[in-house]
């Protein structure tokens, strides 16, 4: 890809993630975060942010270098759509949006279509059940939960993410994050915790994994690496050239869930500053175990079925 294919993408990623207009400034400022810290060789990424934030790069600007290359447009309309669905079904302003990129990028109105409602399936089956108002501050106490149950838990969801991230199509990374948005949800009901979807946002966000910006970083570690997959010619995707990526998500729904665990095994008794002082350290621990797991991750990543990605999310 050139620098100015690249810039497009990542322009297409970011208009669709401020679409709606209702990101918190914590989401906000990790999107800042995140142009700040990927490595973008001839492309001013912050740069690209605040253009892309102040409305001063239009749509048809943005789409302009992808114009008669077919694969990459529809790449970036993949990608949007995975922003748009990453917090859960697209809202009406994010499909307003999403048919206007459509359009501008030339994607053909039945296979957007078909592309959105692959999305939706996948950010449908990863629904939370809504709590009562009260359940998610009881037990006064956790119950007691099995310590390695839930560590088999986690280690499993880590190795099927990592393992998504290995796919080299767009929608396998979407259900990343609803794949941890379970295993929270799992980890406090194992001690007694009735979570609902929104407390589950903001507990990743506290950590500083909100939901849309994590989404932002795998695909941009994905376009800035190199690691597109068939779209770009078939490319391999091995373990070790999909280190950064699919390392990133092992470690990241580890260190996830161990936080989880600490969290509702202890009483919910840590406040933000302690919640995230706990994540790092264990975030640097699952990435050193990436090369442990590498097998597992490789035989998981032959055995999904991505036409069953819903059922294999309602199962988690």
């Amino acid at each position: 890809m050139t620098p100015a294919e690249t810039r497009a993408l990542l322009a297409i990623a970011l208009m669709t993630a401020f679409a709606d207009g209702t990101k918190d400034q914590r989401e906000r400022e990790r999107v800042g975060d995140l142009a700040g810290r990927l490595p973008a060789e001839e492309i001013d990424l912050p740069a690209l942010h605040r253009d892309v934030a102040s409305g001063q790069l239009s749509l048809d600007e943005a789409v302009r270098p992808l114009a008669g290359n077919r694969g990459l447009a529809l790449l970036a309309y993949e990608m949007a759509v995975g922003v748009a669905d990453a917090d859960g079904v697209h809202t009406p302003a994010e499909g307003a949006f999403l048919d206007r990129l459509a359009a501008a990028l030339g994607v053909p109105a039945a296979k957007a279509k078909e592309i959105v409602q692959e999305a939706d399936a996948v950010a449908a089956a990863s629904a939370i059940p809504a709590a009562a108002p009260a359940a998610a501050a009881a037990p006064a106490m956790p119950v007691a939960a099995d310590a390695a149950a839930l560590d088999k838990r986690i280690l499993d969801a880590s190795i099927t993410n990592a393992a998504l991230e290995l796919l080299p199509e767009s929608i396998a990374t979407m259900a990343i994050l609803p794949l941890q948005a379970r295993l929270v949800y799992n980890v406090g009901k194992a001690y007694g915790y009735e979570l609902d979807q929104g407390h589950i946002k903001e507990f990743a966000a506290t950590l500083g994994v909100g939901v849309t910006g994590q989404y932002l970083e795998q695909i941009g570690r994905r376009i800035l690496g190199g690691l597109l997959g068939g779209v770009l010619g078939g490319m391999g995707r091995s373990i070790g050239r999909q280190a950064a990526s699919s390392g990133m998500a092992f470690a990241t729904t580890w260190a996830i869930g161990q936080v989880a665990k600490q969290y509702y095994g202890g009483g919910r008794k840590l406040d933000a500053e302690k919640l995230k002082a706990a994540f790092q350290p264990l975030l640097s621990q699952g990435k050193s175990m990436i090369t442990t797991y590498a097998p597992q991750i490789e035989e998981r990543a032959r055995s999904i079925d991505l036409k069953k990605l819903p059922s294999l999310i309602g199962r988690a």
